[in-house]
């Protein structure tokens, strides 16, 4: 069971101990926080068992998506690594902007970017990762969160971005185990590029807002 859905459960418990602690105050039944108990642990059981605790994230990130804020952060993050991967002739094979299209799709976790990445899994699997090939995939992961840094002067988002840099620099033979000074060097990059090529990241940020596909995406960019 994920730690998301622990934490769940974890609140869930609290809040219905509490409501069983008060209900005699307010005159509350104590079936009710029982049975709401027990059908949510339930619920929660059976999305860890079938489906990897993907429907807590589906629910959360439903929640935190009605921001407006959050949906242009959303937009604009994976923008940024859509962008990046066109200029380094990385193709994309697919995006998702919520948790509930990443499902429909079949992306892993909460969706985002798909790349076709093989070439450098091969090199990775190998633990000799060139120069080149190794800067390229670091400021594309680091795209996103240069997105979110030059529209709002901070990053929200880019957790799982940073764990798979960090992953491939600690594979490597030798490993880099300055991460933060990788990272801080990938993201400059990356701001740089997003800002050389602003009309064209506005474009696709425009066209991903209306889930337009990757094909014409490509169009637009070029």
């Amino acid at each position: 069971m994920s730690q998301l859905s622990l934490n769940l459960i974890a609140i869930l418990v609290f809040t219905m101990t509490l409501s069983a602690l008060l209900g005699p105050i307010i005159h509350l039944s104590p079936t009710v926080p029982a049975v709401v108990t027990f059908t949510l642990l339930g619920l929660a059981t059976l999305d860890a068992a079938v489906w990897n605790s993907r429907g807590a994230d589906v629910v959360l990130d439903t929640l935190a998506i009605t921001s407006k804020e959050r949906r242009s952060r959303v937009v604009r993050h994976e923008a940024g690594h859509f962008l990046i991967a066109h200029h380094f002739n990385i193709p994309v094979t697919g995006y998702a902007l919520t948790a509930w299209e990443a499902w429909r799709q079949g992306f892993p976790g909460r969706g985002g970017v798909q790349f076709d990445d093989e070439q450098v899994a091969t090199e990775i699997a190998t633990g000799m990762l060139s120069a080149q090939l190794l800067n390229r995939y670091c400021t594309l992961w680091m795209a996103g969160i240069a997105a979110e840094l030059i529209e709002f002067e901070n990053a929200e988002g880019g957790d799982d971005d940073r764990l798979r840099l960090r992953t491939v620099l600690s594979q490597l033979r030798p490993p880099i185990t300055d991460f933060d000074r990788q990272e801080r060097f990938a993201i400059l990059q990356a701001k740089t590029l997003l800002q050389q090529q602003r009309s064209r990241y506005e474009k696709l940020v425009a066209a991903m807002e209306k889930r337009t596909p990757v094909a014409e995406c490509y169009q637009i960019l070029e």
